[in-house]
């Protein structure tokens, strides 16, 4: 995808080189503990796991982005805001999505970097160090992955139209249930030529690459699971909202999908049953 340059979009590719930037140094601080397993685990106040790694790693991204845009505050999932609280940009921030497989060695976990203007994200690095996979895109200017010591590739959602033929990620647990939504998950998996629950940010990446059809999150996400997602979604070309079919990226769930199954997805997630 090419845009015609402007300066808007010099400054926004400007930022996302130095999100990349601070994905680089989130990749050298979680990787290592990663492997070594040499780390604490405690629970939150909402009983989600927690190590020292995740608030070392944001402690690390938080430093690189206030010291080089002081203007920007940033909002963490470990240690909230900081910097200006009026600020037109915001730095949204998850230092390991994915804690549980993290702590279990499992390695399918990313560190998740955006940059939200007036209240709309525009830039979005996800990192997977332990797959060696990174996805990143900027508003106007494309979404791009890289795997291994491979060259960077444009992202494209898939062509896939009916559900019959569609491939999906379907998160199933326990909040699905509490919203009274298991017959309509239920009626989705089984309506799918193939299903899997790749979770967290994995399926959603796997979305804008178009080796997933849609994907479906747990309900209780934060805006630090979502926001980096949306962009790199749209930049390749799909669709992305809550369960409801709001585009809130502060919402606590998280559908996307290509751009032909959204509608459908969530006319099926929310048929009267």
């Amino acid at each position: 995808m090419t845009t015609k340059p402007t300066a808007a979009n010099d400054k926004l590719a400007d930022d996302l080189a130095l999100a990349l930037q601070a994905a680089d140094i989130a990749d050298g601080v979680s990787l290592p503990g990663f492997v070594s397993r040499g780390f604490r685990v405690e629970r939150k106040a909402d009983k989600s796991e927690v190590t020292e790694l995740d608030r070392s790693t944001e402690s690390a991204i938080t430093a690189l982005l206030r010291a080089q845009r002081p203007d920007y505050s940033v909002y963490g999932e470990e240690h909230g805001v900081v910097g200006p609280s009026n600020a037109r940009y915001q730095w949204v921030i998850d230092p390991i999505d994915g804690t549980s497989n993290f702590v279990r060695g499992v390695p399918v976990w990313a560190t998740l970097i955006a940059l939200v203007e007036d209240g709309v994200p525009v830039l979005g690095v996800v990192s997977a160090p332990a797959l060696q996979r990174r996805w990143w895109a900027a508003r106007g200017l494309g979404a791009l992955g890289s795997m291994a010591n491979a060259a960077p590739r444009e992202l494209w959602v898939s062509a896939t139209s009916e559900l019959r033929k569609a491939s999906a990620s379907i998160t199933v647990t326990e909040s699905w249930h509490a919203a009274g939504k298991t017959s309509h998950l239920d009626r989705l998996q089984r309506g799918v030529a193939r299903l899997r629950n790749y979770g967290d940010f994995w399926q959603h990446m796997l979305v804008a690459e178009g080796a997933v059809d849609f994907a479906i999150d747990a309900i209780g996400l934060g805006p630090y699971d979502i926001a980096a997602i949306t962009t790199i979604v749209t930049e390749a070309g799909g669709a992305w909202s809550n369960r409801h079919g709001a585009a809130d990226w502060r919402s606590d769930s998280l559908v996307t999908s290509n751009d032909s199954l959204h509608n459908i997805v969530l006319q099926e997630l929310n048929a009267d049953r």
